[in-house]
């Protein structure tokens, strides 16, 4: 009967194992995705969850750059801006709490973008 509870704690540990790796990769995003990518790389759970992360960082840094073109205007570049950083915080927020929650949830358009990416 010990036995049984053995095997059952490793499953559980692998478990926990491929979600602390899936929510690493969320939140430490670029270098998560790097660690997921050398560590994990076979895991297709950790690897849905750092190719989102990716995309995550992607759209960050395009929406950056663009919101710092709008900051020629004053009060709507500003408005702009703030709004591009809530809309990355919230896509990036979401990765954490579905990493965390042990299924492949998708976040709209990143999802989409991040199966397209082969590793």
């Amino acid at each position: 009967m010990a036995k049984k509870k053995s095997i059952k704690l490793k499953k559980e540990v692998k478990k926990d194992d491929k979600i602390l790796f899936a929510w690493l990769a969320t939140f430490l995003s670029i270098i998560g995705f790097v660690i997921a990518l050398i560590a994990k790389r076979d895991d297709k759970y950790v690897m849905y969850y750092a190719k989102q992360s990716l995309v995550i960082f992607i759209i960050g840094a395009i929406l950056g750059i663009i919101g710092k073109i709008f900051m020629i205007m004053p009060i709507i570049g500003n408005l702009i801006n703030v709004a591009i950083g809530i809309l990355v915080f919230i896509m990036w927020l979401f990765s954490w709490i579905y990493a965390l929650s042990g299924e492949e949830k998708e976040i709209p358009i990143v999802s989409e973008w991040a199966e397209k990416i082969n590793l």
